[in-house]
């Protein structure tokens, strides 16, 4: 197996939701801690997490995990600040690849993210796939020459931009991780299929 940096992405507005997707309870636990676990059971290097919108409560939620918290002052615009805020903060590591996931998908496994970091091809990348015919992203572990490019994204511009038709990156199916939580229907969703607590803390989401 090799070396790899884990990111997850803790920084998002959770705008149509209207309450920090982060702070979702998934067995009791914050659904950003329950991640942060996830990926430190893959034994990395280095987990950081990058936060904006709800930052101190984030961290709060991520109280005495070996886990590092890099705050993203652009959160506002997009998924991609947040990308290169991760890796700026991986300068002066080592590591052969960087795992990066979400806080939102609650049907992610230990097990599929063992096998992004296990199956990625030697100087290649390799995505999640939702399902044959749909698309694919995150959790994804890319190389250090696919990182080294990540400050040409932009905005809520997804990784596909970093790869031509000559360097389509490997995949892992998994049709579940099509189901985020962007929404109130999203989340009720996750709860009718029990992977969500039905019970959710009441608080409101600071925007400052």
């Amino acid at each position: 197996m090799s070396r790899h940096a884990a990111i997850l992405l803790a920084a998002g507005g959770s705008s149509r939701l209207g309450f920090p997707k982060q702070l979702l309870l998934k067995n009791s636990v914050p659904l950003v801690r329950q991640m942060a676990q996830l990926l430190l059971e893959t034994n990395p290097a280095r987990v950081i997490v990058v936060t904006g919108g709800a930052s101190e409560d984030v961290m709060a939620a991520l109280h005495e995990l070996p886990v590092e918290c890099a705050f993203n002052p652009e959160w506002r615009t997009g998924l991609a600040s947040s990308v290169q805020s991760g890796i700026l903060e991986l300068q002066g590591t080592r590591f052969e690849a960087a795992l990066i996931t979400a806080t939102d998908q609650p049907f992610l496994t230990l097990s599929h993210l063992q096998q992004l970091v296990e199956s990625r091809p030697e100087n290649g990348d390799i995505i999640s796939g939702y399902g044959v015919g749909k698309g694919g992203g995150i959790p994804v572990c890319l190389s250090r020459r696919t990182t080294a490019r990540l400050s040409e994204l932009d905005g809520d511009a997804g990784f596909r931009k970093l790869w031509n038709a000559h360097e389509r990156p490997e995949r892992i199916e998994n049709p579940d991780l099509l189901y985020d939580i962007d929404t109130v229907e999203n989340l009720n969703l996750a709860i009718d299929r029990g992977v969500m607590d039905a019970i959710q803390p009441i608080t409101s989401f600071n925007h400052a």
